[in-house]
């Protein structure tokens, strides 16, 4: 099957009845086969190039959809690239142990803000210890495996320095903090949070004894934290970044075909470090993708420290300073000449303008044609 999407599975299941959801997880899931249809209006669009207008429907702009994430990212890295520290990058992964997947499906703002909290305070406590400053800290969450099943990590990028007071101090190593040490301030850092949200009622499914059970188990085993090697400082950082801040749990063009009811998608195999395809019926790779539908209104990417949004902007260009380079004034984008998410299909064209929403008759035109 050409130009197989995710929507098209979503209403293979809905019209079978064999999604089961709730209602959150059902308003993603009519966003996405909503998608760039009717059901979402219509705009009109017009080519700063070649002058060729036509007619587009507008995308849901869900954080789930696979189709709406390109733009997204887009214009993300054109936010970022005056807001990079001119320092090398670690990347540092967080991973919440599976013994505790169960509760997330339960639980799961309380827990993911629960992660956000501990790998920031465990972190930022060593570096304060070690280095004597504030560090910095942009984080992403993933809750997904290759292979759809729960896997709940965070992305971390943290610049190659701290902020003592005013001072910018620069680290010239190849790791931010020991791994191990590192690991089991989370944990236990983790640990604490999670007892704390019991204690607020925020875990109120969880029976007392198994959380003490489960905790105490997962105290007693090491968790894992990874760090990359520091990324250099240079033009592709930005994109690196975008990588990992606007993936979504299943992009469109991983789904490979559709047949006798199997659905195949291929995914990188992390144990065998090669390529690999999965297959799975429609109803279970939907039941999968619902399990990454993240609370209303959560916020999956955070900034903390010295890249906390309140003092960013000041403190960037304090390190800018420090470090010799110049501060650049941001462009700003003019109105008319707005990236939309979408190319001239005349000339090709990314500038494009949009001229507005259509009314009912040049609805029924457009879709007389």
């Amino acid at each position: 099957m050409n130009g197989l999407g995710l929507a098209q599975i979503v209403s293979y299941c809905r019209e079978r009845q064999q999604i089961q959801a709730n209602a959150r997880q059902w308003q993603v899931l009519h966003h996405i086969e909503d998608c760039r249809t009717q059901k979402m209006g219509t705009g009109s669009y017009q080519c700063n190039g070649c002058g060729h207008r036509w007619f587009w429907h507008h995308s849901c702009r869900d954080r789930h959809c696979p189709q709406c994430q390109r733009q997204a990212s887009d214009a993300w890295v054109d936010r970022q690239k005056s807001q990079r520290v001119p320092a090398p990058y670690f990347h540092i992964v967080f991973t919440l142990p599976h013994a505790l997947n169960e509760w997330v499906g339960r639980h799961s703002r309380s827990i993911y803000g629960a992660l956000f909290h501990a790998a920031w305070s465990a972190l930022n406590g060593l570096a304060d210890r070690k280095y004597h400053g504030q560090a910095g800290m942009t984080a992403v969450l993933h809750t997904w495996g290759q292979n759809l099943s729960r896997h709940i990590h965070l992305h971390c990028l943290v610049p190659a320095g701290v902020l003592s007071g005013k001072n910018w101090n620069p680290i010239h190593k190849g790791y931010f903090l020991p791994v191990k040490l590192l690991s089991n301030r989370f944990r236990g850092t983790m640990v604490s949070e999670l007892r704390q949200a019991y204690g607020q009622g925020a875990l109120s499914t969880i029976e007392k004894a198994t959380l003490d059970g489960t905790l105490s188990h997962l105290m007693s085993h090491p968790w894992v934290v990874y760090c990359k090697s520091a990324l250099e400082y240079r033009e592709t950082l930005v994109s690196y970044l975008a990588r990992y801040t606007y993936r979504v749990g299943l992009s469109n063009h991983r789904l490979e075909s559709w047949k006798d009811n199997q659905v195949t998608l291929s995914y990188f195999d992390n144990k065998a470090k090669k390529a690999s395809r999965l297959s799975l019926e429609p109803a279970e790779l939907i039941r999968r993708f619902l399990l990454h539908v993240l609370p209303k209104g959560f916020m999956r990417i955070r900034h903390y420290g010295y890249l906390s949004n309140a003092v960013k902007k000041r403190s960037l260009a304090n390190i800018k300073r420090q470090s010799g380079e110049p501060t650049k004034k941001v462009e700003k984008v003019e109105t008319d000449t707005a990236l939309t998410g979408c190319r001239c299909p005349s000339c090709g064209e990314s500038k494009v303008v949009y001229l507005g929403d259509n009314n009912h008759d040049t609805q029924l035109r457009l879709n007389s044609s």
